[in-house]
């Protein structure tokens, strides 16, 4: 029970208002999602809440995080936005995992997984990150890659070519990031995109929370 409390520590910010038919505990409930994002398998979690007298299929489990939806809270005023993509993998298919990172505080913005890169796509990352924050007088942070500056100039916004310093916050969040996409690998068989950018937008909400 000692490690159980270790791990549980805030779990207020998980929204349970995606529950139809509530048979678990909603403490229970809190607790299977935030063992699943520290980086606990689905079988370790099951175990941990069955030693709370709740017992519940992996699978249960795992719908929990796919149900409830969980997005980094909006509207938030950075001063600098630090964007990129990195290349994953899933099920041995190619993806580009977008993020918007405010590298004062680390918060992830937004994140999205898309099936190629290009200026179109990076607009459409641009304007869905423009639509949930308040962004129009931050300075955006770059790499010298070209599709992202061009998106940014076609939708007006200010950036600045930087490959070290508050731009590092991004690359720590993608190493992170990369890991988890292992770890999702490692839990379900045969993912589906959808699963993954559903459970690393979880992950995002969890990184973003006091724990």
């Amino acid at each position: 029970m000692a490690g159980i409390a270790r791990l549980s520590g805030c779990i207020e910010w998980i929204d349970l208002d995606f529950v139809e038919r509530q048979r678990a505990p909603e403490r229970a409930m809190k607790l299977g999602i935030q063992f699943q994002l520290t980086g606990l398998s689905l079988s370790n979690t099951a175990s941990l809440l069955k030693e709370l007298g709740v017992e519940r299929s992996c699978k249960a489990i795992h719908d929990w995080i796919q149900k409830a939806g969980l997005q980094p809270t909006e509207g938030r005023r950075p001063n600098q936005v630090a964007i990129d993509e990195t290349v994953i993998r899933i099920n041995d298919q190619q993806f580009w995992l977008y993020a918007a990172v405010d590298p004062e505080t680390n918060a992830l913005l937004h994140l999205r997984l898309f099936s190629t890169t290009t200026t179109a796509v990076t607009g459409m990352f641009l304007r869905e990150l423009r639509e949930r924050h308040e962004l129009e007088t931050a300075v955006f942070l770059v790499d010298g890659a070209h599709h992202l500056q061009t998106a940014l100039t076609r939708a007006g916004l200010r950036f600045q070519t930087e490959r070290h310093g508050n731009r590092n916050a991004i690359e720590r969040i993608f190493r992170e990031l990369k890991r988890r996409t292992s770890s999702f690998s490692n839990c379900f068989s045969h993912v589906e995109p959808q699963t993954a950018e559903t459970r690393l937008q979880a992950f995002a909400v969890w990184l973003n929370a006091p724990n």
